[in-house]
């Protein structure tokens, strides 16, 4: 793996989510979140679990910080629980929950890790979604008010901010597909909600800056797909444009360029489920640009083109006999390569951070009470070398965040899916390195020099 060549101030970290790992679902004064809400509905999880207690980093804190130290890690990628901060979502605020962040910031601190807050990992205040949620205009107004408090109160510490974690994911699998919170299945909600996220996000980049002076700190991360035809056919190439709207460009052209792909807009009209959006929001969006881009890359999405059925043209196709992790997804590590190299041509050449990158696998081979975990360290070793690659040819990559530090609450999927570089006993809740955590390890001590698999 030829990773050497990253910059010196190149930062190596790892991420997590407030739901996926914090537990203390109920305690010290934390509202109820649309997640609490949703992992009561019988069947939405998979293994019937939920993140009542996840990891219990809430009160094991301290411990992943000196773990982190231990890996060497630069950054630590987090994100706040909004109902933790204020219970309603908007009004009192819990200032126990303020204090367990700021004490975690300063840890992390004077641990040599820099912390990079993630404002909305898709716990929404559920006081707030019983008024309308992510349908409701009022909710981007609400989630700009909560993050200028977040920024008021650790900005003096906090250098790098991003607004939303992946709004595709938030309206789509949320309320089009029903997989996620807040569960319903509308696509017309779904479309609605994409339209208000984007304006949260922009109202958040506003507060920031009214109050900050900084410049350089604040993005969003996007899960984005570099998408493929699935055969060489001519009737699966015409599909590719529609496809790249679905995926990338609904959230990339609003947020970069302050517009939306007229083509799918088009496809939303004519089916009556458009979003509304009001004479002034695309000015908002394009008037609060983004200091850089957070790019979530898993896998690839390759398409086949559909005459009948889908809305859009098209269904997505899985490529026969190739790798995959243990959540059936594809490995393509050249689809991060292209998406780098698509979003330095057609975006203006944004500063990028890959703000989550990783894999899930069963890690069943044990060895010496230490996870031999390969499949993973072959899956990041081979996305940082075509990251490297990108590098090369003149992509301005700023950091790598390896998700996740540690095995979590995967969402729908409960606790059946692992993707941490650190193993967690969701029962006695202990913390053991696997060989991707010690591999990490040296790769960030060495500065991201090459290293033998």
């Amino acid at each position: 793996m030829a990773a050497a060549g990253f910059a010196k101030d190149f930062v190596w970290g790892a991420a997590t989510a407030a739901y996926q790992i914090e537990g203390a679902a109920y305690e010290d004064g934390k509202g109820e979140s649309i997640w609490d809400r949703f992992c009561r509905v019988p069947g939405a999880i998979q293994d019937g679990s939920s993140g009542d207690i996840a990891c219990d980093h809430y009160h094991r804190w301290r411990e992943d910080v000196a773990l982190m130290a231990r890996l060497g890690l630069k950054g630590y990628r987090f994100s706040i629980s909004w109902p933790r901060l204020l219970p309603l979502g908007k009004g009192a605020r819990n200032q126990i929950g303020f204090d367990f962040y700021a004490h975690l910031v300063d840890a992390l601190l004077e641990n040599g890790i820099e912390p990079v807050i993630t404002l909305y990992h898709w716990d929404l205040p559920q006081a707030l979604q019983d008024q309308g949620g992510w349908l409701n205009r009022d909710t981007a107004s609400w989630f700009a008010e909560y993050a200028a408090q977040v920024f008021v109160t650790l900005g003096d510490r906090v250098k790098t901010w991003i607004t939303l974690n992946e709004p595709h994911i938030a309206a789509f699998l949320g309320h089009a597909e029903g997989l996620h919170a807040p569960g319903t299945r509308d696509l017309g909600a779904a479309v609605q909600a994409s339209h208000v996220l984007h304006l949260a996000h922009a109202l958040g980049v506003q507060a920031y800056r009214q109050v900050s002076p900084r410049k350089d700190r604040i993005g969003i991360a996007l899960d984005l797909r570099a998408v493929y035809p699935f055969t060489d056919s001519d009737a699966d190439a015409s599909v590719l444009a529609m496809a790249d709207s679905e995926y990338n460009r609904w959230y990339l052209d609003p947020i970069m360029k302050g517009v939306y792909p007229q083509e799918l807009f088009g496809v939303y009209e004519r089916a009556g489920c458009a979003p509304r959006v009001e004479p002034e929001d695309m000015a908002l969006l394009k008037g609060n640009p983004v200091d850089f881009l957070g790019v979530n890359y898993y896998f690839p999405v390759r398409v086949k083109a559909m005459r009948r059925g889908p809305l859009l043209g098209f269904a997505v196709a899985e490529k026969p006999d190739c790798r995959r992790t243990d959540m059936g997804w594809e490995i393509e590590p050249r689809g991060l390569y292209d998406l780098l190299l698509r979003l330095k041509r057609d975006y203006d050449d944004p500063s990028v951070m890959i703000t989550e990158n990783g894999a899930a696998f069963s890690d069943e081979i044990v060895q010496d009470g230490e996870v031999q975990d390969d499949e993973r360290i072959d899956y990041i070793a081979s996305h940082l070398d075509v990251a490297h690659a990108a590098v090369a040819e003149g992509v301005k990559l700023r950091g790598y965040y390896v998700w996740s530090l540690m095995d979590n609450f995967e969402w729908s999927l409960g606790f059946s899916k692992r993707f941490g570089i650190v193993r967690v006993d969701y029962e006695r809740g202990e913390r053991t390195l696997k060989k991707s955590a010690r591999w990490y390890q040296r790769l960030i001590a060495s500065g991201g020099a090459e290293l033998d698999l």
